[in-house]
């Protein structure tokens, strides 16, 4: 439907982070900055790279008979691990395994919106991505509230552990409770129950890796908070852009399930979730940085790529960088998302999932008459990150008549 030139809107989320068009600079708190795509792309598939932030300095001071989630790991370690797990998320497994799934939780959901006449997307879409996501992880036997002990796990607003104040006692003690509650609540049910019949899932795969449960819970909540936590705020997003651009949404509608993926990994590259992708250098590393002369950033640096700066250079993505043009011609070996699910050794396993589960549920949302966007979603950050949350976001039909009045044969 439409053609691949077609032009639809600009940008809803405004970080602030625009730069001087340098692709890459050393940022005045000493901290490198890339907002080049192919150089981005460089830092990321590069082996003189570890990763930074994420909490990784938490999870370094662990003791070293533990193990390490996969996205604090680097090396051959990850890349056996990777290796490994791959199978869980290949685009056959997906379609045949996980879209049943989708399908289901979608229709419930939806189902909600159809009976009260009205919905909080938020809730709509963190109930759809935590049922995806334990389906992949092997979450299944967990006990009511998953969803409540996820929101307590990943608050609005994070505060800083520590020892030295009230503040930070506070956050330490409600930070260790929340990881007890999701452990007795959702991970220890499961592995018990797959230590007695292993299952094609990853806490199965996890137990023949010889992991403890402690592990096992690092591992959950790492998937969690990539599975979960990012794929509701682009069902969020998506879906304002839809509300807000009726062009835009007339062609979603029309469209085939290939033509309405193209529209919103577009979205994606215009609205990346995260960013903010933070690696340590291990080895001097040369980039070109956009011109003649290359620019060589020393070992033991920190490099911050800016996302949505280069999923927005013209190099790579073409004219009318800020602007929705579901099929634009990328340079060669550029993905349609950009950089969004990130490049290397730690792209995102799970990309072909999110964006399904996306298109399951927007499409079927968007098929009901009379949907209207009640107000506009309340835009947060979190800034570690560079990460978009976006809350209050409601919808409602305009025609709609609740079920018991329906029965009865009345209007509301």
């Amino acid at each position: 439907m439409g053609g691949a030139q077609e032009q639809y809107g600009g940008r809803r989320i405004e970080r602030g982070t625009a730069g001087d068009g340098c692709p890459v600079r050393r940022g005045p708190d000493g901290v490198w900055q890339v907002r080049g795509y192919e150089e981005a792309r460089a830092v990321l598939r590069t082996t003189a790279t570890v990763q930074a932030g994420l909490g990784i300095e938490t999870v370094e001071k662990l003791p070293s008979g533990i193990r390490r989630p996969v996205l604090y790991r680097d090396g051959p370690e990850h890349r056996e691990h990777r290796r490994q797990t791959a199978r869980f998320f290949t685009p056959r497994r997906v379609d045949e395994r996980y879209r049943e799934v989708m399908v289901r939780v979608a229709e419930a959901q939806i189902a909600t919106v159809r009976d009260t006449g009205r919905g909080r997307l938020a809730d709509l879409s963190f109930h759809l991505a935590i049922e995806v996501a334990a389906a992949v992880i092997g979450l299944t036997e967990s006990r009511p509230g998953i969803r409540r002990r996820l929101e307590r796990f990943f608050p609005e607003k994070f505060g800083r552990p520590g020892l030295t104040s009230f503040h930070g006692l506070y956050w330490m003690f409600r930070q260790n409770t929340n990881w007890l509650r999701v452990y007795r609540g959702d991970v220890r049910p499961a592995v018990r129950a797959r230590r007695r019949r292993r299952r094609d899932d990853l806490i199965s795969h996890l137990l023949d890796e010889g992991c403890s449960a402690g592990e096992i819970l690092g591992e959950c909540l790492t998937f969690a908070a990539a599975g979960m936590i990012t794929t509701r705020e682009f069902v969020n997003v998506a879906a304002w852009h839809l509300f807000t651009d009726g062009a835009l949404l007339t062609r979603y509608r029309a469209a085939d399930e290939t033509d309405r993926l193209a529209i919103l990994h577009e979205i994606l590259r215009l609205e990346p979730v995260v960013g903010r992708l933070r690696r340590r250098t291990t080895a001097p590393l040369e980039l070109r940085g956009g011109g003649d002369d290359a620019v060589t950033v020393p070992a033991g640096e920190l490099v911050d790529i800016l996302l949505d700066s280069t999923n927005t250079d013209e190099r790579t993505v073409g004219a009318c960088p800020g602007r929705i043009r579901p099929g634009r011609a990328m340079a060669e070996g550029a993905g349609a998302p950009g950089l969004s699910f990130g490049d290397g050794p730690h792209k995102c396993p799970g990309a072909h999932i999110a964006i399904l589960e996306t298109d399951v549920f927007l499409s079927r949302l968007f098929a009901l008459p009379g949907l209207r966007m009640a107000t506009p979603p309340r835009v947060g950050f979190k800034d570690e990150i560079g990460s978009y949350e976006l809350r209050d976001f409601t919808v409602f039909l305009t025609d709609h008549t609740s079920s018991d009045h329906r029965a009865a044969g009345e209007t509301p």
